[in-house]
Parts: structure tokens; C-alpha cells; sequence
């Protein structure tokens, strides 16, 4: 495995933002020859919690170095806007590619606890994202902390947490108006099997209502959202 690491970002601290290092990954080849690239923002070299991200869309990040820079896609997503307020001395995370193929989680976690080993891993996904985090539930159950799902697809309704050995959260804005994602299935899911659950209020909402900048990607409520996705994290045992 290998990381380009990019200069520290000191400079945008006086604009609060600041990732004390963003380096891009490439994990240790597979039995089958493949690796996965991954980008790894973090500010402590040994953070307490890694997030690994899941963005909606196509899911396709594809981080690539162009002329010697960093580059890559899904920038406007709601996970990727908000790293800014994901990554703290607490917690850092890993933005990839969205998938269901168990070898590709697989070597993102390997990597991960090879470079933090105590950190606790959760894998986060938003939309179409979820579509990949609800099929890896069973694979992952006992590999990693948990799971959250952002405005995730209806088939979120029938997903019972109780079956498996990590923990799980549901989050969604109250006023997604997108038809796939809505928000009477992530609000059944809790009310059925219990899960945890999170409801979000406010923001805007602008454009195509299955967007990054409607509800569905909490437009304007980027960092009360990841507050609240934070504490509920820290409420692990």
C-alpha cells in the first residue's frame, strides 16, 4: 500500500477549514491483483473514528492525480461538501468509490486499520449510496462499528438493524422530496424494527429535489447534520 500526502493545509485555518493532511491511497493488491484508491482526510495521524464514504449519484469518486494534483469527482455530494466538518482531531475519513463488491470494502478496511489500528471504522452512505451500504449490512456485521444511511432509498423501510452485530442509523431531512429516496420509508424503518433514527429540519432547497443542493442533501444544514451523525457515533459503547 502507498499514500501520496498532500501539504498540510494550515493556511485555510484562519477560514475554518482546515485537513491536517489529505492523502491519496492505494490499498495492497488482492489475491486477484486489484487494488482500490481511496482519499484519506485526517487531521491526528490516530484518530478515534474513521468514516469511509459513500457518495450518491453514480458513486463514482475516481481520486486520480492530473499534473501533479489531486482530482476528483462527486465534490458537490453532501459527504464530500461536508468533510470540512467530518474530519476533527475525532475523526477522519475515507472517500471512495461506492460499491457493493466485498473484496473492494474489504481492502479499504485492511488498509485503514493497518494505519489506525484502534480507530473505529463506520461506513456512511447518502442516496443512491445507501443502495450499497443496506446490501453490505450483512457482510460487514461484524467487521466494522456501524453504518449510516443518509436519505437513503425506500427499501430502507423493510431494513431491520436488529439483525446485525454493529450498529445502525437512518438519517434523513423531513422535506426530501425526492420520490426515490422518501422520507416516510427511513421514518417506518424506525417506527417498525426500531433502528435509530435521525429526522432533519431546515436548510434550503434548490434544483432538482433529488440533488445535492435540495433537502435530500441537506443544503445549508450540512454541519448540524454531521453533529448530529457525530453524537450518535460517540454514543457507542
Amino acid at each position: 500500500m502507498f499514500a501520496i500526502r498532500f501539504l498540510p493545509c494550515w493556511l485555510l485555518a484562519l477560514a475554518g477549514v482546515c485537513f491536517a493532511a489529505e492523502d491519496l491511497v492505494t490499498t495492497t493488491p488482492t489475491n486477484g491483483g486489484e487494488t482500490v484508491t481511496y482519499i484519506l482526510n485526517r487531521r491526528e495521524t490516530q484518530p478515534e473514528y474513521v468514516l469511509i464514504l459513500f457518495p450518491g449519484g453514480n458513486g463514482i469518486v475516481n481520486p486520480r492525480m492530473e499534473n501533479g494534483q489531486l482530482v476528483y469527482e462527486k465534490k458537490g455530494n453532501f459527504l464530500l461538501r461536508a468533510r470540512e466538518y467530518w474530519v476533527d482531531d475525532e475523526f477522519a475519513t475515507a472517500t471512495t468509490n461506492s460499491t457493493q463488491v466485498e473484496w473492494r470494502i474489504q481492502a479499504v478496511i485492511d488498509d485503514l486499520k493497518a494505519r489506525v489500528p484502534t480507530a473505529r471504522v463506520y461506513l456512511v452512505g447518502t442516496s443512491r449510496g445507501t443502495y450499497d451500504t443496506l446490501s453490505l449490512a450483512d457482510y460487514l456485521s461484524d467487521k466494522i462499528a456501524g453504518e449510516i444511511h443518509t436519505s437513503s432509498l425506500s427499501r430502507i423501510a423493510s431494513f431491520d438493524a436488529s439483525k446485525y452485530k454493529n450498529r445502525h442509523l437512518a438519517v434523513h431531512h423531513k422535506l426530501d422530496s425526492c420520490r426515490v429516496t422518501p422520507f416516510a420509508a427511513a421514518k417506518s424503518s424506525h417506527a417498525r424494527y426500531g433502528n435509530d433514527f435521525i429526522a432533519m429540519e431546515g436548510g434550503i432547497s434548490v434544483g432538482d429535489p433529488c440533488e445535492a443542493y435540495a433537502y435530500h442533501g441537506y443544503n445549508g444544514i450540512e454541519r448540524e447534520t454531521v453533529a448530529a451523525i457525530k453524537a450518535w457515533i460517540r454514543q457507542s459503547p
